[in-house]
């Protein structure tokens, strides 16, 4: 009867797993694209995040796109920035989108360039346009660093990257596997070192 009982947890404990597991892609994305002043692309991904931004602009989600380029990050012999700003010529949209030269290289110190951008234009509420799996840990940092703004999530998705059924893919699996550490290292570290800014 032990036995029948041990053999019965174990596999009440594998199909929680299990259970909780084919909803760990699905947790990390956030996507509540909302009215906002401002539209600020995290840097990183450099094609699935502005076309989602473009996209929301055009539907009238806010007035303003920032595109984040690391100012000192090099692509053969351009700078990212310039690239960004070309990119936004050819689409003809340098009125009403501009660059947001960053000197940070991580979510947490980009809090401080957004936070600077942001102020150029009088903003409040912000929508912050990420890649999927990233949203939920985006809005985690943003919220805590910019305690002054409205910060709301726009999910940009690269399937070469993520997909919720991680499990289906090598590189889906290790996208998802490393999200996960840094949403630990962000609640276990970085968030009771990481200052908020206050306007």
């Amino acid at each position: 009867m032990r036995l029948f009982r041990g053999v019965g947890l174990i596999l009440l404990v594998a199909f929680f797993c299990i259970a909780v597991g084919r909803r760990a892609g699905r947790w990390l994305v956030v996507d509540e694209p909302t009215k906002s002043d401002a539209i600020v692309v995290l840097a990183g991904e450099t094609n699935s995040r502005p076309e989602r931004a473009l996209d929301l602009l055009n539907e009238g989600i806010a007035p303003h796109v920032f595109l984040d380029a690391e100012k000192r990050n090099l692509i053969y012999d351009d700078l990212l920035v310039d690239i960004a700003r070309r990119y936004i010529d050819k689409r003809g949209e340098s009125s009403r989108v501009s660059v947001c030269a960053i000197e940070a290289t991580s979510t947490v110190s980009e809090v401080h360039d957004v936070n600077r951008c942001l102020r150029s234009i009088s903003a409040h509420h912000v929508l912050i346009v990420t890649s999927d799996f990233h949203t939920r840990r985006a809005r985690m940092i943003l919220s805590h660093g910019l305690p002054n703004y409205d910060v709301h999530i726009a999910a940009a998705h690269n399937d070469w990257q993520f997909g919720e059924k991680w499990w289906t893919h090598r590189e889906w699996a290790k996208t998802t596997f490393d999200e996960y550490l840094k949403i630990v290292w962000w609640e276990v570290v970085d968030r009771w070192r990481a200052n908020s800014i206050a306007e």
